[in-house]
């Protein structure tokens, strides 16, 4: 064993950080300098959204065109499949 003395006095001390965890208890990791998170839960530096909301553009998947191109999609599927079963 090791005759040093752990001085934990001041981790022990430090504020917590005020995350919830998943099974809705408290973080219990020291929260980052100056912040109310740790590191893993945005406290270090660059982390969180971006400025100016860049994560909420839109991708286009239900723009106007594109649901009219998806009837049209669909519409064919139909004549195709009455088609197919016209012929058996």
């Amino acid at each position: 064993m090791s005759d040093h003395i752990r001085n934990t006095g001041p981790m022990r001390a430090s504020p917590r950080c005020g995350a919830r965890t998943r099974s809705s208890g408290a973080c219990r990791a020291p929260a980052v300098h100056g912040r109310k998170r740790c590191r893993m839960h945005g406290g270090a530096a660059g982390s969180g959204a971006p400025k100016a909301n860049r994560n909420a553009r839109k991708h286009g998947l239900f723009a106007a065109d594109a649901i009219e191109e998806q009837r049209q999609i669909q519409a064919l599927l139909g004549e195709t499949r009455k088609l197919l079963a016209e012929m058996k």
